[in-house]
């Protein structure tokens, strides 16, 4: 028996270096053959590791962001279309919420002197969104309540609009037309403003505005928009109920009027929908180790043709069917796998490359890297299956007449 499994041993490993032997002896022809599985599984890691890292960003900054907050989105009612200024500090009153930022946009025509920019995204907010982001100037003030109660024409703008309006001159204290009314600028944003959940959705606004002044703009007087801060001790769907019953009340108890969304199921849907374009992605690249399995098949398929008098001669030197067989299989193992080392490789080398460029985390996916490695060995079984099984059944007589 011990004699039996010895034997087996030294046969395979003599399998393995005849065929290293052989895939060095043909070297263009071995990388033309294992491209096809490098370039596959390469996909495969760079795209599934990719979207993972991305992934794992988007869910940090919904942590670090959305912590506390409910988004509500009004359709409203025959009777009601929104949230009017006294809706909104009457939820500011319950118990659950310590405040509201409603968010009016609307896109404007922007001008300065001879210069001007259409479709410049204008969003109002209120003094209580300033409190709850810190950081969101580099100079000047923010929105006021005075502001708000009066609807002043004062405005707070990014870095873009002081390059294309301002350019060499200091913005705080000059006039900026927005839809032909002369606003005054009292603020610049930081790069990264909007912290704000309807910000990282549709991009940071180009110009902050009292939503009072917001909504007199758009001729209305309803909010359809806003954010909700829970007050300490407060989870989210403890916040939800409280507001649901409000928000009930509020349009006379009719179905539909208004939507709350809170993070996590915003982040559900989000991976969820990154998981489904991850599985795609995957499944489209994994066409390329399809290819590269046929391009194995064919070469061992060839090899066997070249081969004949050799396997001959192993028959007739009393070489048994399976170690035939054997020698093809881990001759195209090891194709398949020389491939997909180098694919693996060369995938989080690239994976590396664009979460530099995109600016999200690299995260090496072991089950990326699992499912590389065992998509090309299996390809590399499957495919070598048929010329491995056509070497084996190669009548000796019938070899040794090509000699």
């Amino acid at each position: 028996m011990l004699k039996t499994i010895r034997g087996t041993v030294i046969m395979l490993g003599e399998c393995v270096k005849m065929s290293l032997s052989n895939i060095m002896g043909s070297r263009v022809r071995s990388f033309l053959t294992v491209l096809g599985i490098l370039i596959g599984v390469a996909a495969v890691i760079a795209l599934i590791t990719t979207v993972n890292g991305f992934s794992g960003s988007l869910s940090s900054s919904f942590s670090s962001m959305g912590a506390g907050t409910l988004t509500v989105s009004v359709t409203g009612s025959d009777l009601k279309s929104g949230l009017t200024t006294q809706d909104l500090m009457e939820l500011t009153e319950l118990d659950a919420i310590d405040g509201v930022t409603p968010s009016v946009a609307l896109n404007a025509r922007v001008s300065r002197g001879g210069s001007y920019e259409t479709g410049i995204s204008v969003s109002g907010k209120n003094t209580y969104y300033f409190s709850q982001n810190d950081g969101i100037l580099t100079r000047g003030r923010t929105i006021n309540i005075t502001d708000e109660n009066n609807t002043t024409f004062v405005c707070i703008i990014n870095p873009d609009i002081v390059e294309e309006f301002f350019y060499g001159v200091d913005p705080i204290g000059e006039s900026l037309y927005i839809d032909g009314i002369p606003f005054l600028v009292v603020g610049i944003m930081s790069e990264d403003a909007d912290t704000s959940i309807s910000g990282m959705m549709s991009g940071s606004p180009d110009i902050l505005i009292p939503y009072t002044t917001a909504m007199k703009m758009n001729n209305t007087n309803v909010v359809t928009s806003f954010t909700a801060y829970l007050a300490e001790g407060w989870n989210s769907e403890m916040g939800t109920d409280v507001l649901e019953s409000t928000l009930d009340a509020t349009f006379s108890y009719e179905e539909d009027c208004y939507e709350i969304m809170d993070m996590s199921s915003i982040e559900d849907t989000m991976e969820s929908m990154l998981n489904m374009v991850s599985a795609l992605l995957a499944g489209i690249a994994s066409i390329a180790l399809v290819v590269g399995g046929i391009g194995i098949m064919n070469m061992m398929l060839t090899t066997v043709t070249e081969r004949t008098v050799e396997i001959g001669l192993k028959k007739a030197l009393g070489a048994i069917p399976w170690q035939i067989q054997a020698q093809f299989l881990i001759e195209s193992f090891l194709l398949s796998i020389i491939g997909g080392g180098a694919g693996i490789v060369l995938g989080l080398l690239l994976s590396l490359i664009l979460s530099k460029v995109m600016g999200t985390g690299f995260v090496i996916s072991t089950f990326a890297i699992l499912l590389g490695a065992g998509f090309s060995a299996a390809v590399g079984i499957i495919f070598g299956w048929a010329p491995a099984r056509k070497a084996s059944k190669l009548n000796p007589i019938d070899a040794l007449r090509s000699v």
